[in-house]
């Protein structure tokens, strides 16, 4: 195997950690309303399990309040379950043709605990992406034996997967550090 293979095969699995930690920290709640709070809530739609954003308008108003608006009257009650479901912590109160789910302002403990939720999804993502350098200096190692890929091409790609895992470890942890701060702001 070539280094820039075995070094670009390392960097995807490096973005899909980051891309893990995006999401993740997504749904995380900071005390004000955003409609990703309601991305893993999935409605019974005629039979079929579909995200809520497929069978209604989600959207937020002010801060403190998100409002979803079924398309189909008569999906309202569905919706209204599913949300109840998905255990959010959050009260929905359904009008007949909406449902407004008011979000409660975190408390100081809420908070720390949130943050260090927030901090165990970045630690995971770092995992990741160490093991994605890991496979990759293995990767080369096996490639010096078998291939007779010379000691310095094997070292020079062992330093760039280094370098690759300190951009992306730093990205982790400037997602972190902005999550923090908004958890932690009040």
């Amino acid at each position: 195997m070539e280094v820039k293979t075995i070094l670009s095969h390392a960097e995807q699995e490096m973005k899909k950690a980051i891309e893990h930690c995006h999401v993740e920290l997504a749904k995380i709640r900071t005390g004000r309303a955003s409609v990703s709070l309601l991305d893993s809530v999935r409605v019974d739609y005629y039979g079929q399990m579909v995200p809520l954003s497929q069978v209604a308008t989600v959207t937020t108003p002010d801060a403190t309040m998100i409002i979803v608006q079924p398309w189909e009257k008569n999906m309202v009650n569905t919706v209204d379950r599913a949300i109840h479901a998905a255990n959010l912590g959050l009260n929905p109160s359904n009008d007949g043709s909406s449902i407004r789910l008011p979000i409660p302002p975190l408390t100081e403990e809420r908070r720390k605990e949130l943050a260090k939720v927030a901090r165990r999804v970045a630690e995971e993502s770092k995992v990741g992406i160490r093991n994605a350098r890991r496979d990759a200096m293995d990767a080369l190692r096996k490639a010096e034996k078998d291939e007779h890929m010379s000691e310095d091409m094997r070292k020079n790609g062992e330093g760039d997967a280094q370098k690759l895992t300190d951009r992306y470890i730093s990205e982790v942890d400037r997602l972190l550090a902005d999550k923090e701060k908004d958890i932690l702001s009040v």
